[in-house]
């Protein structure tokens, strides 16, 4: 029996506070700083780093523990971080995009002082709803093409987060534009500041509730220990239920042992690596390479966002079709694309930048989705730790943005702004999320001779042939009896 439509849809919300503040942090958190803050380039690049290495540091730890705890106030253990995530996200995130309280005229360093336990705070709890949310998936179901869609679902409402934070903010841009007698200029200023704490106050309400309702509707799977699995072997009488209780147990020493699990990791890493320095870099591209008016920071966003978001709609059958891998390639191939065409842009053609941003979400979301599938089939009915796996791939894709974005705001030609920033960003644009994406091909590579989920330690009487992991689960281990090909939804 396959998960009910009201389970996969309230799953599927239940990411939306994390996707809009991350749409924020990652789209606007450096132009914010540079453009309406005046902050020093570096602090600003120092700022992101400690939010990112915060969340790499915490992701693994947030993992372990939710796969060990058994949850409080009958939430279950992944529900349960995922409620301390959201009040940690909600009690900390206003005050990022707000003044200085007390220190509105003070240093720059004193302002870094202030911000940076927000940030900490911020991340902790980001990454305690994103850990927990993802490791639901598997514990929710078996069933491969069920995990591609519920992967699919959630990032369609990441997608529709996205959208929704630049439709607030283009509107925010209208609305306030009789009061804004600089509405063409191509920066934006200090007068903007109440937009964006607008945004964040509207944004933070709206994922609140969202959370809410998942936590109302989703109804997490009672996990067993090792002793009552040992009692519901001689319980259960049919093969499949056997089959489903005695798989093979993953713990996360064993994880650091399987070469998959760095393949994967270094895919999911340069994905998340292309698209968020993408997101981060984009509204200054626009508005200081090509000197675009300033509200393209939320329009060509929005663009990037509804591409994805048509690239989403079609992932479950592109990949039944296609496979994971051939779908990678392809959104591989609009990413590298979308780069090459920005490298090419310049005031004579600088409409053509539409074209290239179709590209970046297509791109982006074919290769995100596609990445989390694969890193879904890696952990296959190991949900026993599938937390930490999802939590060490957070802390490569967390770990290599923080260092990224500092390397790039090192490398800033100037401290504050100056001529030679209009070209930079389309350097930034064009080699940064180009570089990765090719490494991630290289990495693809390695994949291809193998079935990914295959346990080799496990499975050595399986002698089933190599390839693409279009199959189901259900043929990378051994199970018991006749009718074992047929094991299901592990929650039964």
């Amino acid at each position: 029996m396959g998960l009910p439509l009201t389970q996969r849809l309230g799953f599927s919300i239940g990411h939306v506070l994390n996707d809009l503040t991350a749409s924020v942090w990652f789209s606007y958190l450096i132009v914010y700083f540079h453009q309406v803050m005046n902050f020093n380039n570096n602090l600003a690049g120092y700022l992101m780093l400690i939010g990112q290495v915060s969340d790499a540091l915490f992701t693994p730890f947030i993992g372990y523990e939710s796969d060990r705890s058994r949850g409080f106030c009958g939430l279950g253990r992944r529900k349960s971080w995922h409620l301390i995530g959201t009040i940690s996200v909600a009690c900390s995130y206003p005050f990022l995009f707000n003044d200085c309280i007390g220190c509105s005229n003070a240093p720059d360093w004193s302002k870094f002082i202030y911000f940076a336990p927000f940030v900490v705070i911020f991340q902790f709890g980001w990454a305690a709803t994103q850990i927990s949310h993802l490791s639901l998936i598997p514990d929710l179901t078996s069933e491969e093409n069920e995990r591609v869609e519920l992967n699919g679902l959630r990032y369609a409402f990441t997608v529709l987060s996205n959208l929704a934070v630049f439709g607030i903010f283009w509107l925010l841009f209208i609305l306030h534009g009789s009061h804004d007698n600089n509405m063409d200029a191509t920066e934006l200023t200090s007068v903007d500041g109440l937009k964006f704490r607008n945004l964040v106050f509207i944004i933070v309400g709206m994922g609140i509730a969202f959370s809410i309702v998942f936590h109302c509707v989703v109804r997490e799977p009672v996990q067993q220990d090792d002793s009552s699995a040992a009692e519901s072997i001689n319980g259960y009488s049919t093969s499949i239920e056997k089959s489903t209780v005695l798989r093979s147990k993953m713990m996360w020493s064993c994880w650091l042992k399987t070469m998959q699990f760095y393949q994967v990791a270094m895919v999911y890493m340069c994905t998340r690596l292309f698209v968020n320095v993408s997101q981060i870099y984009l509204p200054l591209y626009v508005t200081e390479t090509l000197e675009l008016p300033k509200d393209s920071v939320a329009i060509f966003p929005l663009i990037v966002y509804v591409s994805g978001f048509v690239a989403s709609v079609g992932m479950r059958p592109v990949n039944s079709l296609l496979g994971r891998k051939a779908t990678y390639a392809l959104g591989l191939m609009f990413g590298i694309g979308a780069c090459v065409w920005i490298y090419f842009l310049n005031d004579n053609n600088a409409k053509q930048v539409y074209g290239a941003v179709v590209l970046l979400g297509l791109g982006g979301s074919t290769m995100l989705v596609t990445s989390l599938a694969m890193t879904s089939d890696l952990i296959a009915n190991n949900v026993e730790s599938g937390a930490f796996v999802y939590g060490a791939m957070s802390f490569t894709d967390k770990l290599s943005n923080g260092i990224a974005v500092v390397l790039i705001q090192h490398m800033h030609p100037c401290i504050s702004c100056c001529p030679s920033c209009k070209g930079y960003y389309r350097l930034v644009l064009t080699f940064v999320p180009g570089s990765v994406a090719l490494v991630a091909f290289v990495a693809l590579l390695t994949l291809i001779p193998y079935k990914i989920g295959r346990r080799t330690n496990n499975d050595k009487s399986d002698d089933s042939s190599k390839g693409d992991n279009s199959t189901t689960e259900e043929e990378t281990r051994p199970l018991l009896g006749a009718n074992s090909a047929h094991t299901t939804d592990i929650q039964q």
